[in-house]
């Protein structure tokens, strides 16, 4: 990557559209009565996760930090009630680990709600939690985030990493796409969002340095925007980036003025946003959270001095 300020701008622009549409991140008032309530937390997890690692990173200009704690700040006090919504959320599913997902990465920059903890704790203890049925890179996540809270894993971690379709390493052409969105997540879970290259297994970097590469051409080609920033996580993960130039050019040039990011070129000509709507922003805000959180791992990835072929 020869110029970082492309990685850092397509970030600032991100940041700044999120901020703007913060609104976006709300809970839904009918859903309070219907199933949908904690899908409404995965946004606002997502949001906190990706600005403790603009955090802790430390590319975040002054007024990139401080767009970030603006929007934490309003994702507690104003969508979760100052953590009270996710409190109803854990009684009304008592096993969903929503809740706790969305609470560990407030946690971890400050912010507190003791009842929910109390019932994280004591939700911890029982079998059916550990016994829940879910797919294997969700199992991952949830004993990543148990460790980080300072719990044992419901799975020990070595355990949940092998039964996952990255850990076989398997035919690199078979890779689809909710496939590529399962690698990208163990890769996060992995590697801790980025924070040790080193959580990754010798024989797993070394797979996805051979064939990342081709899937960066593939996801570029088919103008997969949501998917193609992710992996540019994923590479920005590996303890050798390549910082691929071509695919983040192609990733800044898909980025519309105003900062948001169409999941694809057809998803970005059906709605960039201009309507400032609910249904904009849903569309919108994941490949715009995405792209932030691929520019703060990237930008500080080449300001560290990394080299883009391996040593």
């Amino acid at each position: 990557m020869r110029d970082v300020r492309l990685t850092h701008d397509v970030g600032l622009k991100a940041l700044t559209w999120l901020h703007a549409h913060r609104d976006g991140f709300r809970l839904e008032p009918a859903a309070e009565a219907g199933g949908s309530f904690l899908e409404r937390f995965k946004p606002v997890g997502e949001l906190a996760l990706i600005c403790k690692v603009l955090f802790r990173e430390g590319v975040a200009g002054s007024r990139q930090a401080e767009l970030a704690r603006q929007l934490l700040d309003h994702a507690w006090r104003e969508v979760l009630d100052g953590g009270r919504a996710l409190v109803v959320g854990q009684r009304r599913e008592p096993l969903s680990p929503v809740p706790f997902e969305t609470y560990v990465p407030f946690r971890e920059l400050g912010y507190g709600e003791p009842e929910l903890e109390r019932a994280i704790r004591i939700n911890h203890r029982l079998g059916s939690w550990a016994a829940l049925e879910v797919s294997p890179v969700r199992r991952l996540g949830v004993c990543t985030f148990e460790r980080r809270y300072g719990m044992t894993p419901s799975t020990p971690l070595p355990e949940a990493a092998a039964r996952t379709w990255l850990a076989r390493t398997p035919e690199p052409w078979t890779v689809e796409g909710h496939i590529g969105y399962d690698i990208t997540h163990t890769v996060f879970h992995l590697t801790d969002w980025g924070e040790s290259p080193r959580g990754l297994p010798d024989e797993v970097a070394d797979y996805l340095a051979l064939w990342l590469p081709v899937w960066l051409d593939d996801w570029t080609d088919l103008r997969r925007w949501d998917l193609l920033g992710e992996l540019l996580v994923v590479d920005a993960c590996l303890p050798y980036p390549s910082l691929d130039e071509a695919a983040w050019t192609a990733l800044a040039g898909a980025q519309s003025p105003d900062g948001s990011m169409p999941v694809s070129g057809a998803d970005g000509e059906a709605a960039d946003g201009s309507d400032g709507g609910n249904e904009a922003f849903d569309l919108l805000y994941h490949p715009t959270l995405v792209a932030a959180f691929a520019s703060a791992l990237a930008t500080s990835r080449a300001m560290s001095g990394l080299a883009p072929e391996r040593a």
